[in-house]
């Protein structure tokens, strides 16, 4: 075990976690459920695409050293990769965004320290440099809500459209009854009846990639309250190019972070 302090006093960890105290204050505080973000790998990952933006766009600037900031980077990158994914204990079912994203806050700084070999990064005045919880959180739910919907549904729809599509071809001479009202109405052709199928996928992936716009605004950068207060001129637009970069989607900062932070319509 080690021991770790903070403002209410020490606590002990196993030595094995990477995680810290602060995630140790919450799995106390929340235990709700077992329902816990290690059963959320996309938006653990979503957390470490937003670290690993905001260190790169921290060195570029100069406000982080390229030591730290490449620790940073390499520690995301093992998250990405999958790894440690018993490491996010914090429930789901929280006041809010703080304890994910101090979670990920400890095991990248302590992970990190590994990597550099030494007592290099601090959770929350390196890892959490030029950030919020109150940004950090909204932008990984837009972050893990674009990929899951480019990578996955968007693609699933297609497949079925074409599978449709096809099944019209080869039943275009096969009549059944249309029915109304649970009954026998009118003669309909299988074909008919699938390209209704077809098309309502269709409508409803249009429906779907429209709302994407909203999804690539980004409140990263907007930090506590939307002022960007302690975050440097420029940081946001710049941490939002690097994910769309490191993503391949055209994330971009929200133009109004005080809506970014505290809406979630989109």
């Amino acid at each position: 075990m080690r021991k770790e302090k903070d403002g209410l006093g020490e606590r002990l960890l196993p030595d094995e976690a990477y995680y810290g105290i602060q995630t140790l204050r919450a799995m106390e505080n929340f235990a709700i459920s077992d329902n816990t973000f290690a059963h959320y790998p996309n938006i653990v990952r979503a957390m470490a695409e937003i670290k690993k933006a905001c260190a790169l766009t921290n060195k570029e600037i100069g406000a982080l050293p390229a030591d730290i900031a490449d620790a940073i980077a390499t520690a995301c990158d093992e998250m990405l990769a999958g790894r440690y994914p018993d490491q996010f204990p914090v429930n789901v079912f929280r006041g809010c965004g703080t304890s994910i994203n101090m979670n990920v806050n400890e095991v990248v700084a302590n992970r990190g320290n590994e990597i550099a070999g030494g007592k290099l990064l601090h959770p929350n005045d390196h890892v959490n440099m030029s950030q919020s919880s109150n940004d950090t959180f909204p932008t990984a739910m837009h972050i893990a809500a674009a990929v899951a919907l480019e990578d996955k549904l968007l693609p699933a729809i297609d497949g079925l459209v074409e599978t449709f599509r096809r099944l019209e071809g080869e039943n275009g001479d096969v009549v059944k009854s249309g029915r109304t009202h649970l009954q026998d109405a009118v003669p309909i052709t299988l074909a008919q009846e699938i390209s209704g199928w077809r098309s309502m996928l269709e409508h409803s992936r249009d429906m779907v990639t429209a709302s994407l716009d909203g999804l690539y605004e980004l409140a990263l950068g907007g930090t506590a309250v939307g002022t960007g207060l302690n975050a440097p001129p420029g940081f946001d637009t710049a941490a939002a190019q690097e994910v769309a970069q490191r993503t391949g989607l055209p994330f971009r900062t929200a133009p109004n972070k005080f809506h970014a932070l505290t809406s979630r319509d989109e």
